[in-house]
């Protein structure tokens, strides 16, 4: 007896299906060459993304792990997770009163612990005392993710200023003019490699000896992004053998929270 399928707090609703549909949809439904609807393939990688399952450990009711997996690499490889996430900010912004594209942007950086898989990549985070790799980060003023790029956990955050400078202009159209971040980016060459891309690099730091957790302007903003993301257990640690695969599931997680967000807004 074929009972339907009991779903998962991790599927997307018919509201958020109706919009993700043009973007996921890279061949028609009623192609040959396609075996299992893109709705279920979707549902399946959010819910590896949200529980951190093994992917031989998916659920039998999910089409097979291969099958979400080789799609979620064509998804990715195409850009459509990054490109649903920057158009659900603009929708976001635009229905708290804000401008399409941000003119200032806050960038940080957090270390994930390696794992075997990621081993062959991960570097020493002698600050966290840590061996992993490093997600670098920008976001807006609203905390919404502009730009990502993860490096080996030895990498300094300000080496990665101008890349992440200019994958912030290239998301926004080069409307951004100001970037905050830490001590971590202090240094010449840090504010040369914002100035190429138009935007000034300001330093916000302790006021005095620091006591206890201390709440600073601007940053904390970036830092609630992370906490947001780490909600999602996949990316609790670092599980991937590709650094392009961790960045991929970063902005899965980051486009289902504005999805669920916009769609409450917006009922």
């Amino acid at each position: 007896m074929n009972t339907p399928r009991k779903g998962y707090p991790s599927d997307v609703t018919d509201a958020e299906w109706e919009f993700l549909t043009p973007y996921l949809t890279l061949m028609r439904e009623d192609a040959p060459q396609r075996l299992h609807p893109s709705r279920k393939l979707f549902d399946a990688l959010r819910y590896v993304v949200k529980t951190g399952c093994v992917w031989r450990y998916l659920p039998n009711d999910f089409p097979p792990w291969e099958a979400v997996y080789q799609q979620a690499r064509r998804w990715q490889t195409a850009g459509v997770f990054e490109a649903i996430a920057h158009d659900l900010r603009i929708v976001e912004r635009l229905l708290k009163d804000r401008r399409e594209n941000p003119t200032a942007t806050i960038f940080d950086a957090r270390t994930l612990q390696s794992t075997p898989e990621s081993g062959a990549r991960a570097g020493y985070d002698g600050a966290k005392k840590r061996n992993g790799s490093k997600v670098h980060a920008a976001v807006d003023t609203l905390g919404n993710l502009l730009a990502l790029t993860i490096t080996a956990a030895s990498e300094q955050e300000r080496a990665q200023v101008a890349e992440l400078a200019r994958r912030v202009q290239e998301a926004t159209g080069g409307t951004v003019e100001l970037a905050w971040a830490d001590q971590g980016y202090t240094g010449p060459d840090a504010a040369d490699a914002a100035a190429e891309e138009g935007i000034e690099l300001e330093i916000v730091k302790h006021d005095g000896a620091k006591k206890g957790f201390v709440l600073l302007p601007r940053r904390w903003v970036v830092e609630r992004t992370f906490g947001w993301l780490g909600r999602s257990r996949r990316l609790a640690r670092d599980y991937e053998r590709l650094a392009e695969t961790l960045a991929g599931y970063h902005w899965v997680a980051f486009l289902g929270l504005l999805l669920g967000r916009i769609i409450r807004q917006s009922s």
